[in-house]
């Protein structure tokens, strides 16, 4: 986590899922109990029942390891809303600075798709800004589909079923 508040993340202007897990449990992750009231939250995130705030869904938050190294997560919406289908998606993943361009991101995504299926998903969308490069790779290596472009974003449907 370090890595990603050396990038800024964590500050108040990033709204991300990472952003606000910093913000409010970055002090704590050092301490067994504090840290299992992480866990029981990111875990609590993917159940219809937890409240939330009406412009969120249900939501599986994924975390990549290599070994007992924590590379990044993937955040798998269950659903899409009108704001997550115009401009978010379904998912969207972050990797630490130091294991980028190894292909993490790429994994990461080709393993969220069999659990996508299990959640009913026949097709992520997966958005990424216009100039953001390693991202469009990362989509197209899985199989994603650009639809269109809308303002900085492009919409891309990666399908979660295996093409034969």
């Amino acid at each position: 986590m370090a890595e990603f508040r050396a990038e800024g993340r964590g500050a108040p202007e990033d709204d991300s899922w990472l952003g606000r897990d910093i913000r409010v449990y970055g002090g704590e992750w050092d301490e067994p109990e504090p840290f299992g009231r992480f866990v029981r939250h990111v875990r609590s995130l993917a159940l219809d029942e937890t409240p939330r705030p009406p412009e969120h869904v249900p939501t599986t938050i994924l975390w990549w390891v290599d070994g007992d190294e924590f590379v990044g997560r993937l955040t798998l919406r269950h659903r899409l809303n009108p704001w997550l289908l115009e401009s978010n998606g379904h998912v969207g993943y972050d990797v630490r600075p130091s294991a980028r361009r190894r292909g993490h991101a790429s994994a990461m995504l080709g393993a969220a798709l069999p659990i996508a299926r299990g959640l009913g998903i026949e097709q992520l969308l997966v958005t990424c800004d216009t100039d953001n490069t390693a991202s469009r790779s990362v989509i197209e290596r899985n199989g994603g589909v650009l639809e269109d472009r809308r303002g900085i974003k492009l919409r891309y449907w990666v399908p979660c079923s295996p093409t034969s």
